[in-house]
């Protein structure tokens, strides 16, 4: 098997590597940067804000089993967007939901029928609902499940042997969280909440949570696509 990640540098997607590497996959990163020495590990060089080199990543591999798991992701500016001054909204757009739909695109357009495939893309519990401060980063993971959903289908029309998911992992213990807590409250209105779940311990840390979506390649069929990780047995 040879698994595509995006956003390998910390957090979960670095968790992701750790976790093949030991199981004797090969892997291959994409994003700015990366901190692995392993002879299954290889590294494409990508700012997924750069949509001209997105479209250049080639994906080259002899394996039959090929995952992409679009994991790169970020929040953004936490603020109104009436109060930002210089707005973020095609950055966060860009790299959240462009750069993968990008990247699905030619995961499948460089693959073959007969190849078996997975894609995960890592969604949030934020494309369910509107959080004040949040418009562009809520607006961003929705669009990614309708288009994991709708991938789906079409591939299944071709016949094609895939699974599409569109997940979202929870709240994990990440630098992302820390910006969150960070915040003024002026600006978030929920900042409290998030306090409340580092303060109480209720950060899911990224090592569970990959041990926990590993289990989606082991899934017969993307039944559903789009899924919540307190979903997953």
């Amino acid at each position: 098997m040879h698994i595509f990640i995006t956003g390998v540098s910390k957090g979960l997607g670095k968790e992701f590597v750790e976790y093949f590497l030991a199981e004797g996959h090969l892997v291959t990163g994409i994003g700015r940067s990366h901190a692995f020495d392993h002879p299954k590990f290889t590294f494409i060089h990508c700012d997924l804000a750069n949509v001209n080199e997105v479209k250049s990543i080639q994906f080259e591999s002899k394996e039959n089993e090929l995952v992409l798991i679009n994991n790169a992701g970020l929040i953004g500016k936490i603020k109104r967007i009436s109060d930002q001054i210089e707005s973020d909204i095609q950055e966060v757009m860009t790299v959240n939901t462009i750069a993968p739909m990008i990247l699905c695109q030619e995961f499948l357009r460089q693959t073959h029928l007969e190849n078996k495939l997975t894609i995960i893309n890592i969604s949030s519990g934020a494309a369910n609902r509107p959080i004040p401060s949040w418009a562009a980063y809520c607006s961003s993971k929705i669009a990614m499940d309708r288009f994991s959903e709708t991938i789906y289908l079409e591939e299944q029309e071709k016949g094609r042997n895939i699974k599409v998911f569109s997940v979202a992992p929870g709240v994990i213990d990440t630098s992302m969280q820390e910006k969150i807590r960070a915040t003024k409250k002026v600006d978030f209105s929920s900042v409290d909440n998030f306090i409340g779940f580092h303060e109480q311990g209720e950060l899911l840390s990224p090592e569970f949570v990959v041990s926990k979506l590993v289990k989606l390649l082991q899934k017969k069929e993307s039944n559903p696509v789009i899924s919540n990780l307190k979903d997953l047995e």
